[in-house]
């Protein structure tokens, strides 16, 4: 019998924490272990830096933890793969070459390439990067090629698990179940320690802990079960709870289409399987589409933004004396777009200088620098004696930044070149595995082919009988986790027992949640839900603008909205507070 694969994540975004790939090698046994460096945002960073210098283009941090780490991981024979090539897989695998000779070290380095598409057609004007999500098939022929280091480019977050578990266990494209929950293991590891009790609703709920929250774990098995949990004695703690959590974390419907395979999250069954283990079994795997989601950025424009501090008495007057002023002040030259927010922070009476202010945020775009540098700054410092009582503001006004736009594209899955370099250079092209039949229902939304379709509406428990409610906030029944997929936000609900979930499935409508959070009541608000989690998923499309790097809103990530719902009073069944 094959013994399971044990793989560990240490990093889920380029700038986590520095020495976790030494704990994660130094914690516990591990086979394999991951970082993910590749975040929409990074992109745009990393193609500024390449702009910059051609040789450039990775994440440096990952050479600097290999310092120390390359050796501990040699020594412990432990497989590292990670996406920290971003836009030069090659340039960082050279860098890890160096690396190893300069430390005396005897490691095979290998890369894929493939999923940079920038030169390969026509994307419009002032696109910066074109990155195809790849699937783990690379990652796999470079370890069966015998690499001890496999660097990609783009692919997506779970390929770093996929990849690693099909050579191990010789799974063939075909082998859709066991790559489902392969996927799933790798989605619940990819963002580090959201999985062990990082930005965990029921935080309170967990044992108490000195430092952080370990990185996580996944022991895969070869039917593609797998437990997930953490390094003995490390922080934090793995329970169904903060698994649920992540599994919601940037997920929309009941299939989760990748490139490796469609993995149907409404089959997704979550054991406990003792002190900090949990298990993932029952995963069902469709044919991947026959499209792959590229993810373009660009420089969107300029942009620039003032905070204004208004304390004490007549809030709205002042703040409607500041905008009338500076409406003024820009009327010969308005940027194409000023917002203004005032966001009501203070209260009466306050003991406290800061609880008796509110901010007003004037933010403003336009394609050309000037129209939001010196234009705004001046004009808001120009007011300081001449507006309202207390003027102040929260940092001097700056001369404007660049801000990015994400978009995503599909292209036909066949086209794209997908190439694993070996350890001893040979190129081999990998081609896609079978895909669902083009001229099928794509699991894509209509019009939009490679997203999340609407799912058919499974069954709903039976509600509570009636009986008293009191008002009071939904996240004393509910936990909840929101996040973003470029213009789109998700927010994940779950009730942590059925009695809850029999009145969260009927209460939580999409229209509930415009009620609850007028910002969204615009937008389109899909509900997708998920009985084996005992979650709900809704997508918010166009709430974040044109991705975070737009920064369209107040949190431009969507870290909170799921928090923002969570504090929202409705009536409850006394039943279940």
């Amino acid at each position: 019998m094959t013994e399971p694969l044990r793989i560990g994540n240490a990093s889920g975004f380029y700038g986590d924490r520095f020495g976790a790939l030494r704990e994660m090698l130094t914690g516990g046994p591990l086979d394999v272990l991951t970082g993910d460096y590749l975040a929409e945002l990074t992109m745009l960073v990393l193609g500024r830096d390449r702009l910059a210098d051609p040789r450039r283009g990775y994440a440096k941090t990952y050479l600097a933890q290999l310092e120390e780490g390359l050796g501990l991981a040699v020594e412990r024979g432990v497989k590292l793969v990670t996406n920290a090539g971003g836009l030069n897989p090659a340039g960082l695998a050279g860098g890890i070459r160096d690396l190893a000779r300069r430390l005396g070290l005897d490691v095979r380095v290998a890369h894929v390439e493939g999923d940079d598409l920038l030169a390969a057609r026509d994307w419009g004007e002032g696109v910066l990067t074109a990155n195809a999500y790849l699937g783990g098939a690379g990652i796999t022929a470079c370890l069966r090629a015998g690499a001890d280091v496999v660097v990609t480019g783009r692919v997506t977050d779970a390929a770093l698990v996929t990849g690693p578990a099909a050579a191990h266990f010789g799974w063939l494209a075909e082998d859709l179940d066991p790559l489902a929950g392969a996927v799933v293991a790798g989605h619940v590891l990819e963002c580090g320690t959201q999985a062990t009790g990082g930005n965990y609703s029921f935080f309170q709920d967990l044992p108490a802990a000195d430092g952080l929250p370990g990185f996580p774990l996944a022991e895969i098995h070869a039917d593609g079960s797998a437990v997930v949990t953490k390094h003995p004695g490390t922080g934090g703690a793995v329970t169904t709870g903060t698994v649920t959590a992540q599994l919601l974390y940037e997920t929309a419907g009941a299939r989760y289409p990748g490139p490796d395979v469609t993995a149907r999250l409404d089959t997704v069954e979550l054991t406990d399987a003792g002190p900090d283990r949990v298990r993932i079994s029952g995963v069902r795997g469709e044919a991947p589409p026959a499209t792959l989601k590229t993810g373009l950025t660009r420089v969107g424009g300029w942009r620039n933004e003032v905070v204004f501090v208004l304390t004490g008495l007549d809030i709205e007057a002042k703040a409607r004396m500041v905008r009338e002023q500076l409406d003024a002040a820009l009327a010969r030259r308005r940027p194409a777009e000023v917002r203004w927010t005032l966001a009501r922070t203070d209260r009466a009476d306050a003991p406290v200088q800061e609880e008796a202010s509110a901010l007003l945020r004037l933010v403003v775009r336009d394609p050309d620098p000037e129209a939001v540098g010196r234009a705004v700054s001046g004009a808001a410092v120009e007011l300081a004696l001449a507006s309202y009582p207390g003027f102040h503001v929260t940092a001097p006004p700056g001369k404007g930044a660049p801000y990015g736009v994400f978009e995503a594209a599909y292209v036909d899955a066949y086209s794209v070149r997908q190439v694993a370099v070996l350890p001893d250079g040979t190129r081999l092209r990998v081609p896609p595995g079978p895909v669902a039949d083009p001229g099928e229902p794509d699991p894509g939304e209509p019009g939009r082919p490679g997203e999340p379709a609407p799912d058919e509406a499974p069954p709903l428990p039976p509600p509570l009988p009636p009986g008293p409610t009191r008002r009071a906030p939904l996240g004393l029944v509910a936990g909840a986790r929101s996040g973003d997929k470029g213009g789109c936000a998700n927010i994940g609900v779950w009730a942590r027992h059925d009695d809850a979930w029999r009145w969260l499935a009927h209460e939580l409508t999409a229209d509930r949640l415009r009620e609850l959070l007028p910002e969204t009541a615009r937008f389109p608000v899909r509900r997708h839900v998920l009985p084996n989690l005992r979650a709900l998923n809704f997508t918010v499309d166009g709430l974040l603008g044109e991705g975070v790097a737009s920064r369209a809103r107040f949190d431009p990530q969507a870290k909170a909205v799921g928090e923002w719902l969570r504090s929202r009073h409705l009536e409850i069944p006394e039943v279940l507070l």
